[in-house]
């Protein structure tokens, strides 16, 4: 979560309580908002990165804890720009906070990536909409909601190493549909 510095702490408190008040559980039960990972090893992972970030320096500002193949919703500040849980697809409850002075930097920052999944960005500015979609590098730009929003019939998928090709409906049809060319010559018809 890259965040301008104006905004950044008023933005960690009104954070924190709403990443608190988030029910993790069983995904069965519809009052949960957070499930499991796909697997305990999975949570390990997870849990090993924040460990990392947090030895390297990074501060836990929510979470940090493990049940099972549970994470705890976890929110992370002063995060050393070399740590896996900033430099790599988490996959996992982790939000990572980065504040910045300026728009510039922030769409560098995301650009300084090699991944490419989606990105959400916050504005009531049209120009800083469409700027960040036309220099964000991801497969992308989701104004006004966070990345991970899709819809079927839309495309999605990433950029960079973050997957390759799009999901939705006319992508699932154009990958599932076996074109074929006959060519006719030399006949009267």
């Amino acid at each position: 979560m890259i965040v301008e510095r104006p905004v950044y702490d008023a933005f960690v408190e009104r954070l924190l309580p709403a990443v608190a008040a988030l029910v993790t559980g069983d995904p069965s039960d519809e009052k949960t908002q957070v499930g499991p990972l796909v697997s305990v090893a999975a949570a390990e992972r997870v849990e090993q990165w924040v460990g990392e970030a947090v030895a390297a320096g990074a501060r836990v500002l929510a979470g940090g804890t493990r049940d099972g193949a549970t994470v705890a919703p976890t929110v992370l500040a002063e995060v050393p720009s070399d740590a896996k849980v900033a430099r790599e697809e988490v996959f996992g409850p982790v939000m990572v906070l980065q504040p910045v002075a300026s728009i510039d930097e922030a769409f560098a920052l995301v650009n300084d990536s090699k991944y490419g999944l989606q990105a959400g960005v916050f504005t009531r500015s049209l120009d800083v909409a469409f700027r960040a979609n036309r220099e964000l590098e991801v497969g992308g730009v989701i104004i006004g909601d966070v990345p991970s929003y899709r819809a079927d019939q839309m495309p999605y998928g990433g950029v960079k190493d973050s997957g390759v090709g799009r999901e939705g409906l006319r992508s699932a049809m154009e990958d599932y549909t076996y074109e074929k060319v006959m060519v006719l010559t030399g006949l009267s018809l």
